[in-house]
């Protein structure tokens, strides 16, 4: 079989690659910064998908979550303790619903405290810091703080944020950035989030 007859008779160029896409010479890393921003649906589901495969390589994880409330009752969260995940719930929820954001700005530092003593403590070697790109954005965090506490993180601790609009800090500290880009979405259509789908 040729690749004219592997061809898609949609677009005559997608056929399978016969070439080796890996670059001649390239490195392991100790660690990477792993960012997956943009306006889709994904973000913190790939970023736990990193948690889960962590676990399987008997890390040490943790993940930080700066916007989800410790009340929440989330799929990632209920699985990920099971696995042995160290997992912090630093939010109040979403802005909208606050009663005060005095109250949640201040919750914004202490988690990043905590998640910044966590990086430089070098015990884990992933941690997760879930929804950190809002709280710069509103201004909550000093972008320059976040990523010196990422620069200055012992060699072999790995770190995946996630979060719409990252701040361009991040994405130059990252050394692998995604950008989900929403096509469609339930919300759209007026279909409220589904248990173990959304969360």
């Amino acid at each position: 079989m040729s690749n004219d007859d592997l061809r898609d008779h949609n677009d005559p160029n997608d056929v399978p690659p016969v070439d080796n896409p890996i670059p001649a010479g390239g490195e392991r890393a100790d660690s990477v910064v792993v960012l997956n921003t943009g306006d889709g649906k994904g973000k913190s589901t790939a970023a736990f998908g990193v948690m889960v495969r962590g676990v399987a390589m008997d890390w040490n994880v943790a993940v930080v979550q700066f916007i989800k409330s410790g009340d929440w009752k989330v799929g990632e969260e209920k699985v990920g303790r099971q696995l042995g995940v160290d997992w912090y719930a630093k939010g109040e929820g979403f802005t909208w619903d606050s009663n005060n954001l005095d109250d949640d700005i201040a919750l914004a530092a202490e988690g990043w405290q905590l998640a910044s003593d966590l990086i430089a403590a070098g015990d884990h070697r992933l941690i997760v810091l879930d929804e950190l790109t809002y709280l710069i954005n509103w201004g909550w965090l000093d972008a320059d703080k976040v990523v010196a506490a990422i620069e200055n993180r012992p060699s072999d601790v790995n770190i995946v944020i996630t979060g719409r609009d990252a701040h361009q800090s991040l994405v130059e500290v990252a050394d692998t950035v995604t950008e989900m880009r929403k096509v469609k979405h339930a919300y759209d259509q007026g279909i409220l989030a589904k248990k173990g789908i959304d969360y």
